[in-house]
């Protein structure tokens, strides 16, 4: 097999590029062929004279002139170098085509956000010392040919739980970057919860104030104020994510009823929680003020959120009955659509009736039921859409193997094969394609409390999840995404992210 078949286009000296198959999410289409691109210090980064080809522009040259030593001005004039331009073309919203060769890289895409998604694919076709912030010795080869790519799935999530332990604003942008690496496009927020209750609310302060000052193992906590929510959501929308925040309810709701006694049935206010049990909490379904504080909560975080969802979270209610569940999302469903967002919520909303155009989120396993199955396959046909998050093989807090020291098992252990090795086109029996919108891996942080901890649940496995949601069908496959997988190791030694050398990864 010769250096083009491969996507090696043969480099003087020692140094050969990376080949251009050799990206996580696996491009739709790759023809590698001619002379590599060489970046040096005479390159500019060019783009349309938009803000939008700027901003993108101005995120490449911040990865790049660390590392390169190089100015890499960031220019609408002049030729050759990284050209990054907006066309119309067959890209969709988030797709895009790379073309390199000898006299320069471009990128083109129909919006930004396809820009964006560009240059993470250029990231990976360099060395993986372009991430570091110090002065690396190069050469910086992108390998010649034509990559042309849009995504299977317009969900491609990755959800963080900082309700069990709170992470703070700086700890969320670095896991927004960490995301974005890989083109995930939803950051899901679960903001509350048992434990804690994690954003002000004007109208219901003690939610944030005393709901929101312990943790699990009873620590501190803590709480976004709204300044702080909306500068997630606006670090999030600079790396194209949409923010979808979470309120969990009618169960999961210990933090709300520690902290206004007139939410429960009784009109006693339960001592605040910082255990790990599910199930036992519940908002008072009979009570009228229940309403009034749905429909101030979902108001004030709708007008904070300019992205389309709002999960209700519906999971776990084991202590509502379902007579009192039907009840509630038939009162609560109609509040989301009157702020103007459209209702997600976990697969048990199936078991009410889901309003239209909602989104069920599953999480089940492979074990799980059929004939719960058959209720989401048949709220599926009946036209809700459906994110798959399978606990027993992309839920990041799950244990690789019984000597992880983090993370829980209740799901089984999750290894990171398991965790690829499945088809959300086929996942769910009797669930048309149609409803498929994609893919999203959820972080629950029970035994997780620092950056650190994420990154070794995160890492390897987000990377797959991320590549069933992005990548075509017929790209899949254990034997060629292991090789790809562990050509991401010193990138991610690079940008400092703790990550699990899988025994299975030819690291």
């Amino acid at each position: 097999m010769g250096a083009s078949a491969t996507g090696a286009a043969p480099a003087r000296g020692p140094a050969s590029p990376t080949p251009l198959d050799r990206v996580v999410p696996a491009p739709a289409s790759v023809d590698p062929g001619g002379s590599p691109y060489r970046i040096t210090r005479d390159t500019r980064i060019r783009v349309d004279d938009s803000r939008e080809t700027r901003r993108v522009g101005e995120y490449l040259a911040d990865i790049l002139r660390p590392s390169t030593g190089y100015r890499l001005p960031v220019t609408a004039h002049g030729s050759g170098g990284i050209r990054l331009r907006l066309a119309k073309g067959t890209f969709g919203a988030e797709g895009y085509r790379l073309d390199s060769g000898r006299g320069g890289v471009t990128i083109t895409a129909a919006g930004a956000a396809g820009l964006f998604h560009g240059v993470q694919t250029l990231r990976q076709l360099l060395p993986a010392a372009v991430e570091k912030d110090s002065v690396q010795p190069g050469p910086w080869l992108v390998a010649g040919g034509t990559i042309k790519d849009t995504p299977r799935y317009g969900w491609r999530g990755a959800m963080l739980d900082v309700s069990r332990h709170f992470f703070t604003v700086d700890q969320v942008k670095r896991y927004v970057d960490q995301l974005a690496l890989y083109k995930i496009n939803k950051l899901h927020l679960h903001l509350s919860d048992d434990q804690g209750w994690r954003i002000a609310i004007d109208s219901w302060p003690r939610l944030a104030s005393y709901g929101g000052s312990t943790q699990v193992g009873g620590g501190a906590g803590g709480y976004y104020t709204k300044a702080d929510y909306k500068e997630i959501v606006r670090y999030a929308a600079s790396r194209h994510l949409e923010v979808v925040p979470e309120i969990d309810m009618p169960g999961h709701t210990n933090a709300a009823l520690a902290s206004y006694a007139e939410l429960n049935c009784d009109g006693v206010a339960p001592p605040l929680y910082t255990g790990t049990e599910v199930g036992f909490s519940s908002l008072c379904v009979g009570k009228d003020i229940t309403y009034d504080f749905v429909d101030d909560v979902i108001r004030e975080l709708a007008a904070l959120t300019p992205g389309r969802y709002l999960h209700i979270g519906g999971d776990e209610a084991h202590s509502t009955s379902h007579e009192d569940y039907v009840r509630f999302m038939e009162r609560v469903q109609p509040v989301v659509a009157k702020y103007g967002k459209t209702v997600v919520g976990w697969h048990q909303l199936t078991g009410a009736t889901p309003a239209a155009g909602a989104v069920a989120q599953y999480w089940g396993l492979d074990s799980t039921s059929a004939e719960e199955k058959a209720q989401v396959a048949k709220a599926a046909r009946n036209g809700t859409g459906v994110v798959l998050s399978p606990a027993d093989r992309v839920y990041l807090d799950m244990k690789y193997t019984a000597d992880t020291p983090l993370g829980l098992d209740w799901a089984g252990l999750v290894e990171v094969k398991r965790s690829y090795d499945w088809d959300p086109g086929d996942y769910l029996p009797g669930v048309p394609a149609s409803a498929i919108r994609g893919v999203e891996a959820p972080m629950w942080t029970e035994t997780l409390s620092r950056s650190a901890d994420l990154e070794y649940m995160a890492f390897p496995r987000l990377a797959g999840a991320a590549e069933l949601g992005w990548s075509p069908a017929s790209t899949h496959g254990w034997e060629g995404y292991k090789v790809r997988l562990a050509a991401q190791g010193p990138r991610w030694e690079a940008l400092g992210i703790n990550f699990y050398r899988s025994p299975q990864v030819p690291w």
